[in-house]
């Protein structure tokens, strides 16, 4: 049995928006999960609803096999990580942390045995005594996720705690996050717009999209295996290119070259014939050159990014665009013309109407 249950989950707001549509997913204790979608897909009003500070408008919620859906926050033994810090301004840091403790009544040599351990997890031994405005941003964020990880409970949720840090602190933070995982061991739902914290912290990743799931896995799964154009595209950076086509004579357009795909149907290739089709590759599966098992497309350099371990090269092949990512030594000269070769084992392919994967 699953440690916490969704089951056709639903959110419909009284003025008749429908945020979340038949969510089902099946959590096991200590499971890291992270939900992942662009603004306004429904993972921040799904975490709320596990979190017990938005209603359930139907289904059926569980937390160790009872049922939670009427419960109260207090009861159902969450603590939450805000986007906001949240942090009593007046207070210090070791005050921050004790909050709750203190709420409950816990003995002030208990409370102080725990912040001292808490703090010691996360870095914070040396700021106890500081007032939250001398602390930098990623200080703060480590004392609102003490502030939850104190309360020993077995269920941690967190709503795009790190969407107020610059880019380094967020590395940082993404790595203490995962330690902090480690070392207690709970249940942790995260919520995240960013595909790279999803991707690097996730046991297993729901995908969402205008209040629906997309897709559930691994991230490998995710990565190798999407299930539809939306989630091909949504995970990697770059991400999937996609050309969009209607077949003629077992292959689509992508400028002056031909995309092939009877090769990768076989016997199914007939019934998309006239029909359209989307052809996708990922930027770092190509090769540049003529290379075997590969499709070979010619295209025009527009523009480079050189980042270092990589160079994205912007392409263009007719009214087709593309990004590859070649090695820094290979970069190619801006407007020349340049081949490179799909490998057919990288190459996937998506119904033009419903968008699902038809082959990989």
């Amino acid at each position: 049995m699953a440690y916490i249950t969704l089951k056709n989950i639903n959110k419909i707001y009284p003025n008749g928006y429908h945020a979340v549509h038949d969510f089902n997913l099946d959590i096991e204790k200590g499971e890291f999960i992270v939900f992942v979608g662009p603004s306004g897909c429904g993972k921040s009003t799904t975490l709320r609803m596990i979190a017990g500070l938005e209603d359930i408008s139907n289904g059926e919620f569980m937390i160790n096999g009872k049922r939670a859906n009427e419960m109260g926050p207090r009861e159902r033994e969450v603590a939450m990580v805000f986007q906001s810090y949240a942090l009593y301004p007046q207070m210090t840091v070791f005050d921050n942390i004790a909050f709750g403790l203190t709420l409950q009544g816990v003995d002030e040599d208990v409370i102080e045995e725990k912040v001292k351990h808490t703090a010691g997890i996360l870095g914070l031994t040396d700021y106890l005594d500081r007032l939250p405005r001398a602390l930098s941003g990623g200080q703060r964020q480590r004392v609102a996720i003490g502030r939850a990880i104190i309360r020993k409970v077995g269920i941690f949720l967190m709503d795009e705690p790190l969407s107020n840090l610059d880019a380094k602190q967020r590395v940082t933070m993404r790595s203490e996050i995962a330690q902090i995982h480690q070392s207690t061991g709970a249940t942790t739902i995260y919520v995240t717009h960013d595909q790279t914290e999803a991707m690097t912290l996730a046991d297993r990743i729901v995908v969402m999209k205008d209040g629906y799931v997309q897709q559930v896995g691994t991230p490998y799964e995710l990565y190798h295996d999407p299930v539809n154009v939306f989630v091909a595209g949504f995970i990697g950076e770059p991400p999937m290119n996609f050309v969009r086509g209607t077949v003629n004579g077992g292959a689509i357009s992508f400028g002056a070259n031909k995309l092939p795909i009877a090769d990768l149907l076989g016997s199914k290739a007939s019934q998309y014939e006239g029909k359209e089709i989307v052809f996708g590759f990922r930027p770092e599966a190509i090769e540049l050159g003529s290379q075997p098992e590969s499709v070979v497309v010619n295209a025009m350099v527009e523009l480079t990014e050189m980042l270092g371990d990589n160079t994205n090269v912007y392409i263009a092949a007719g009214e087709d665009k593309a990004i590859l990512k070649v090695d820094p030594h290979d970069t190619p000269e801006m407007d020349t013309e340049i081949a490179f070769s799909i490998p057919v084992k990288d190459i996937y392919l998506f119904d033009g109407e419903t968008e699902k994967v038809i082959s990989k």
